[in-house]
């Protein structure tokens, strides 16, 4: 049965994961969503799906939709939503990006272009750093929660690259696996060949590591950082 999607705060979203309740929720501030269908020892998430900008900053920037685009991972958040434990973000990651510290996740200038017409105010920036703590409050919770039912924790971390503009052969399927902690090597190897066993017609699959995008992200540094029982496949 499918679960109702209610509007919870993050404090009550949190809250239903510490007493393991199944839900599926967006956050009030409509910064994300969450499902759990069940207690299960792994997690996926789509930390670049979003293309949503608050209401006060839509003025302020200076790329358009497409623009912005071009740089999010649009359609991931479907590609985990049959998942029974997915977390889809709806914001931009033009806006603040969850892929980043705190310290710099609000961008001035990405990808040689400039965000802002204006800079943003402290305020301003103080409304989406509190979206990027709670997101990783609610990574915390959730992580914690697995590992004391589990002791281990999968997290599939999901992004999608335009092939185009890379020049020479690139994996359908591409791992970052950089820095992952070597207990966890055999785990990894596992995935690249289940990944490279999958058979799409018209479609050449190949699965690598490291190829086009190392995992050098801060989502998955903050989970080597907090939990030495969970790994995360940046894929």
């Amino acid at each position: 049965m499918q679960l109702p999607m209610l509007k919870l705060s993050i404090d009550e979203i949190i809250e239903n994961i510490v007493t393991e309740e199944k839900f599926s929720a967006v956050c009030d501030d409509e910064s994300f969503s969450i499902t759990i269908d069940d207690y299960l020892p792994y997690y996926c998430v789509a930390v670049h799906h979003g293309g949503n900008l608050r209401a006060d900053l839509r003025d302020k920037i200076s790329l358009s939709k497409f623009e912005r685009w071009y740089e999010e991972d649009p359609l991931t958040g479907l590609f985990v939503s049959s998942l029974p434990i997915h977390i889809i973000v709806h914001d931009s990651r033009y806006e603040y990006d969850l892929n980043r510290e705190p310290e710099t996740n609000i961008y001035d200038e990405a990808w040689g272009k400039k965000v802002w017409k204006t800079p943003l105010t402290e305020d301003e920036k103080a409304v989406s750093l509190a979206k990027h703590d709670n997101f990783y409050r609610m990574i915390q919770a959730l992580t914690h929660k697995i590992e004391q039912i589990y002791k281990n924790c999968l997290i599939y971390d999901i992004h999608s690259y335009n092939y185009k503009r890379i020049e020479g052969d690139t994996p359908l399927f591409n791992i970052g696996s950089e820095n992952s902690p070597e207990k966890y090597r055999e785990v990894i190897k596992h995935w690249v060949d289940e990944l490279n066993h999958i058979h799409l017609n018209g479609i050449k699959v190949k699965a690598e590591e490291n190829k086009v995008f190392y995992g050098r992200g801060y989502l998955k540094r903050y989970i080597q950082d907090n939990f030495s029982n969970s790994l995360v496949l940046a894929t």
